[in-house]
C-alpha cells in the first residue's frame, strides 16, 4: 500500500510538473506570438539571417531555457495551425497566407510590424 501511494505521489509530480510546462504566462504568450511573427518574416524571406538571430534574441531575452523552448514550441505550433488545410506543395497559397499573417494585426500590434517605405 505504502508503495502505490509513493508511485501516485511521484506520478503526480511528474505530471503536474508537464502540465506546468505547456501553460504560459502572458510574458510567454506575448513573446510566442511576436515569436511566431518573426518566423513567418523569415520564411518568407523579409529578414536577412543576422536580422533574425537579433529580432529573434530579443524576443527571447530575459527567459530561462525551459521558458524559451515552450515560446518556440507556442509559435512553431502556431505557424502550423496558420498552415492548416494547406497543400504544402502550393507555395502561392503558403506565401499568401505568411504574408496575410504578418501584414495582420497580430503582427501589426507588436514592435515587429513589417513596414516598406519608398523614398
Amino acid at each position: 500500500m505504502r508503495n502505490m501511494v509513493i508511485a501516485a505521489a511521484l506520478a503526480g509530480t511528474f505530471f503536474s510538473q508537464q502540465a506546468a510546462s505547456l501553460s504560459l504566462a502572458p510574458e510567454e504568450f506575448l513573446a510566442s506570438r511576436q515569436l511566431a511573427c518573426v518566423l513567418a518574416e523569415q520564411s518568407l524571406g523579409y529578414l536577412s539571417e543576422t536580422e533574425y538571430g537579433a529580432r529573434t534574441h530579443t524576443v527571447l531575452d530575459g527567459f530561462d531555457d525551459t521558458e524559451r523552448d515552450t515560446i518556440l514550441a507556442k509559435a512553431l505550433g502556431y505557424m502550423d495551425g496558420l498552415m492548416f488545410s494547406i497543400d504544402e506543395g502550393d507555395d502561392d497559397q503558403v506565401h499568401g497566407r505568411l504574408r496575410s499573417y504578418v501584414e495582420s494585426s497580430d503582427c501589426e500590434s507588436s514592435e515587429y510590424y513589417q513596414a516598406t517605405v519608398s523614398l
